[in-house]
Parts: C-alpha cells; structure tokens; sequence
C-alpha cells in the first residue's frame, strides 16, 4: 500500500517530516538521517514546502527520490500561496506522472521577503478541491489544536472551518502542541461536527527550547516553559534525556488515547527521534 489513506487502516503509523536542505552540506546530512531513520520502517515520510513555493523544486527531487529508493512512499507538501492553479495542476501532473500517490494540502506561508502573496487560492480548502480533481491522491491537510493562528480566538467558527476542510480530505497533521488535552479536545470537537477522519498528532522534541520558542510563536502554539527551562538548565546529555522523556511520555498517552499515528517533526536528525522511537518499543 501508498496510499496514507489506506495505511491508516492498519494500525498506528509512524511517520517523519523533513525539510529541503539549502546547501550541499545539509543535503548530506539529510541523507544520513534518512538513512538512520529508515531503519525504523516508517510508514511514511513528508517534506515540507518553502514560504511562497521557495523550495518547490527541492521539495520535488528529494520526494521522486526517496519513493524511488526507499520501501516506503514519501507526502510532497503542497501550499496553494502565492500559486496560480494552472501551476498547481501542472505539478500535481507531474507527482502523479512519478508515482506520487500523496500530497499534504496547505495554504502555506507568505514570501520570505514580506510581499504579498499573489496567487488564484485564498484557503487550503480550494486547493483540497483542486487536488481531488486531478487524480486519485490520498490527501492530508493541517489541523491546529490550539486553533489556526488566523481563527482569532473564535474555537467555533475555527472547528467548523477544519471539520469542512477534513471532510474534503483523507486526514489531517496536526501543528506541534505540548499539551495533549488539546488533541483530545480537537478530536473530539471533529467528532460532535460529524468528521471522524484520522488526525496525526505532530510531535515536535523540545531539545532546542530557543527553537522552539520560536516557532511556537510563529503557530501561536503555548510552549512549555517549565520543560525548557529545566532543558536549558541541564548538561547536554542531561538536556537530551529530559527531551526524550518528556516526549516519549507525550506520545504514549496520545496512543492511550487512541491516536492513528504519530508524526515526528524530525528537523532532519535523527538522533531524538530514534531514541523517542526505541523507548516507545513501536
């Protein structure tokens, strides 16, 4: 089986996200992790898509190769910002031409440079729906436990945006959360909406605390302070420990809870979410 549709079926998945390397040197290391991770048998793997398409061609190369040369099939993200649907169609034909059973629909971010985007798409939804069009892909879309940083605080109006998006969709990635109460509370606000399509908890390692920070604030995710503080605190090794426990602890109660997956946020090393992986015994 390809298709993440279909893999959700048969149990718990676990799956890795990676990110295009801009220089050569990163390129290699990418590799290694891969290498290193696809010891682990993922189910799946995804990679991701840069402000405004910046990293297209990348993103496209790396997914043609690792479906290519790995046992197992590789998501392109697909972000309609800043794109004109004849371009998204001109790309789906292509993933499609190569094999590409997958693709994470997202609205994506603005242009690195601050410009507004330009484009034929406003909400990932329509590209949902462009994509359902142009052949039989298995199709995820993001979800937010902590609501998407454009809903203003409205949880109603931002459900209801999600539980029409997903019914459209096979799935959904969530952001990284610290808290699982906000899954729970996610999954089950779907629920009382009628949609009970499998939702992937995003695991995120907190063994950089700056970096996370940062990028919590960019997705308007709280961070767990108490946690990061105790990292910043520690030895290295200490601080790599107190990661791992924390994180493993999180997905296990999120597979107690019943999670169809987890989907690690790897940042392309290897090294926390391998030892997340083997402590976990998946």
């Amino acid at each position: 089986m390809t298709k993440i549709r279909e893999l959700l079926t048969t149990g718990p998945t676990v799956s890795f996200e990676f990110f295009p390397p801009k220089t050569d040197a990163a390129m290699r290391t990418l590799d290694r992790t891969l290498a290193e991770l696809s010891r682990l048998s993922p189910s799946f793997v995804s990679v991701t898509y840069g402000a405004g398409g910046s990293t297209q061609d990348r993103t496209r190369a790396i997914v043609l190769d690792i479906n290519a040369h790995r046992p197992f099939p590789a998501m392109p993200h697909l972000t309609c910002m800043s794109h004109t649907k004849a371009e998204v169609m001109e790309l789906l034909a292509d993933y499609a031409a190569h094999g590409i059973d997958n693709v994470l629909a997202l609205a994506g971010d603005p242009p690195l440079d601050g410009s507004d985007p330009v484009g034929e798409f406003r909400y990932a939804r329509e590209l949902v729906e462009l994509v359902r069009d142009q052949g039989d892909f298995s199709v995820g879309v993001a979800a937010f436990p902590e609501l998407h940083p454009r809903s203003g605080g409205d949880r109603a109006l931002d459900r209801r945006n999600l539980a029409a998006k997903l019914a459209l969709a096979d799935f959904a990635i969530t952001q990284f959360f610290a808290d699982v109460d906000d899954y729970a509370r996610l999954v089950d606000d779907l629920a009382a909406l009628g949609v009970h399509k499998p939702v992937l908890p995003g695991i995120m390692p907190p063994h950089n605390p700056a970096g996370y920070r940062r990028m919590a604030a960019m997705n308007g995710t709280r961070a767990p302070e108490e946690l990061l503080a105790r990292i910043e605190a520690a030895t290295p090794n200490d601080a790599l420990e107190l990661a791992v426990e924390a994180t493993t602890q999180q997905c296990a109660r999120l597979l107690e809870l019943g999670a169809p997956g987890l989907h690690f946020y790897t940042l392309n090393r290897a090294d926390v979410t391998g030892r997340v992986h083997a402590a976990l015994g998946l």
